[in-house]
């Protein structure tokens, strides 16, 4: 996995919504071209003498764009977010990581499936991205896309998502609904829970047969748990339902960092990256991430939640624990990945190799 950072030149900047933007990128330099529908990307700014590093999805398709794209919806007190807004202009370099994820959509030609997409706000993005090469590389498949908003002007690829269901009308439908609509909404009322998605279903659903049924959703945790309930009822299967969390809830990030009845305490961490050793010595405190960039090490990471992956490594000795799991499948944890940034020492003697 390639974590350094390649500078990009922005090609051009598009205003979505009055608080989101879509930036496209010229990759350059030795830059990955290809990637998968649902990955994101890592963006490394110096922001008032700091750096900062935040992912964001991209919202662009490997199939039919030529241009790798991400959307960024500015967030009250975002850092990143809110600098990116002011300060991504066409012309101008960032550093970028190549895209990473788990969350991602493998395209098979000659199969039939029903793809329920799910999506809340900026969870848009990689649902975007999923919806656009499902379209363009499953001729037979049909694709159900719900995806909630506060308001009209809030919807990001509005006349993107209108020109698709024009173009495909066969095979795409799309259901919007609204927590805050003014007077002139005639669409749905609420926010996406289990009465809205059962109450669609038949508006949704293929009028063909169909092989099988796969879930993509993006949004608040409370939301993504609805839905992975209400899909389990429906049969689907639940190597077919699929999250991607933004960030962590309230609850999780508190579990995170309330203490532990486990045995943590201070140890060191032997870490193996690009070919170089380090002994890093990690107190209760801190995790195995936090303490090696308190040592100047370049680690790779982004979120610093538990939730993209960025910072993955695999445990080849000791035993560690992680606060939060989310980023990683059940055969990761089998395999004996972990994720640095949400990750402590339970035994002397750990060996983590990152990569």
């Amino acid at each position: 996995m390639d974590h350094q950072f390649y500078s990009l030149t922005i090609s051009e900047v598009l205003k979505e919504t009055p608080d989101c933007i879509t930036i496209r990128f010229t990759p350059s330099g030795g830059f990955p071209t290809t990637y998968l529908a649902g990955q994101f990307l890592t963006i490394k700014a110096e922001i008032d003498g700091k750096s900062e590093r935040r992912s964001y999805s991209l919202c662009s398709s490997p199939a039919t764009d030529a241009l790798p794209a991400i959307s960024v919806k500015a967030v009250e007190g975002g850092i990143m977010s809110n600098w990116l807004l002011k300060n991504a202009t066409p012309g101008r370099s960032l550093e970028v990581m190549p895209p990473i994820g788990n969350f991602i959509y493998q395209p098979h030609h000659s199969r039939k499936r029903w793809f329920m997409l799910y999506a809340a706000g900026s969870g848009i993005t990689p649902i975007f991205s999923i919806l656009k090469t499902i379209l363009a590389t499953e001729p037979q498949s049909f694709v159900s896309l719900m995806v909630g908003n506060r308001t009209l002007e809030d919807i990001i690829y509005k006349t993107e998502l209108e020109r698709l269901a024009t173009r495909y009308p066969a095979r795409l439908k799309v259901l919007h609904t609204l927590s805050q609509p003014d007077a002139n909404w005639y669409g749905h009322r609420g926010r996406i829970d289990e009465v809205l998605i059962h109450d669609s279903l038949e508006y949704l659903k293929p009028v063909t047969p169909f092989e099988e049924t796969h879930v993509y959703m993006c949004g608040p945790n409370g939301m993504m748990e609805t839905i992975a309930y209400a899909a389990s009822n429906q049969g689907v299967k639940k190597e077919n339902i699929h999250r991607e969390s933004f960030t962590a809830t309230v609850d999780e990030l508190a579990k995170m960092a309330a203490a532990t009845t486990m045995d943590i305490q201070k140890r060191v961490v032997t870490i193996l990256l690009d070919g170089e050793r380090y002994e890093v010595e990690v107190p209760p405190e801190s995790t195995i991430l936090e303490a090696a960039l308190d040592m100047d090490i370049d680690m790779p990471y982004s979120c610093q939640s538990g939730l993209c992956t960025a910072c993955r490594g695999k445990c080849l000795k000791g035993k560690v624990h992680m606060d939060e799991r989310e980023g990683l499948d059940d055969q990761d944890i089998e395999e004996g990945f972990v994720l640095t940034c949400v990750a402590r020492p339970l035994t002397a003697g750990v060996e983590i190799e990152m990569g």
